[in-house]
């Protein structure tokens, strides 16, 4: 399959605003390695090719272990991840597929016994940005790996 529209150069100012946005996220003070699980759980919940081989070698090159890598899809079974990346995952899934009545207390309190005030709205904010970047990718037909010398992603050693 072939991309089916540039977005980046059919709206080059909005693109780079949104860039500019997901990069800011990079400076919350959240650890990257709980935004790379972030960024994958959604990407993984979306459907996103591009972004899933995009969070896979982003992480890869952070540092991130393969084997958490393929757990991200089975967290809640894995013994992989700590109770704060937990939390965060509980809240991508919630935030990426809200529930119809919205996102209950029980929950909420869940996922804010592990994080801040300011930490809770960057993670929300980072899981609104790829959400973004997601549908996007999906809508436009982005094809995994075609951007990767481009972000730098060929550093990664995975092909």
């Amino acid at each position: 399959m072939t991309q089916r529209l540039d977005y980046a150069r059919q709206a080059p100012e909005l693109f780079k605003k949104y860039l500019d946005f997901s990069l800011a996220l990079k400076k919350t003070g959240l650890a990257l390695a709980l935004l790379d699980l972030v960024t994958l759980r959604a990407s993984q919940l979306n459907g996103c090719a591009f972004c899933v081989d995009m969070h896979v070698k982003e992480a890869t090159i952070h540092g991130e272990r393969a084997l958490r890598l393929h757990h991200v899809a089975i967290w809640r079974e894995s013994p992989l991840f700590s109770p704060r990346e937990r939390a965060a995952l509980a809240w991508v899934e919630l935030l990426t597929h809200l529930p119809a009545h919205g996102v209950p207390e029980a929950d909420f309190l869940a996922v804010r016994e592990h994080f801040s005030e300011e930490e809770m709205a960057a993670l929300s904010f980072a899981i609104v940005a790829i959400n973004g970047w997601n549908r996007l990718s999906v809508g436009f037909a982005v094809v995994p790996g075609s951007q990767d010398a481009q972000y730098g992603l060929d550093k990664s050693g995975l092909t």
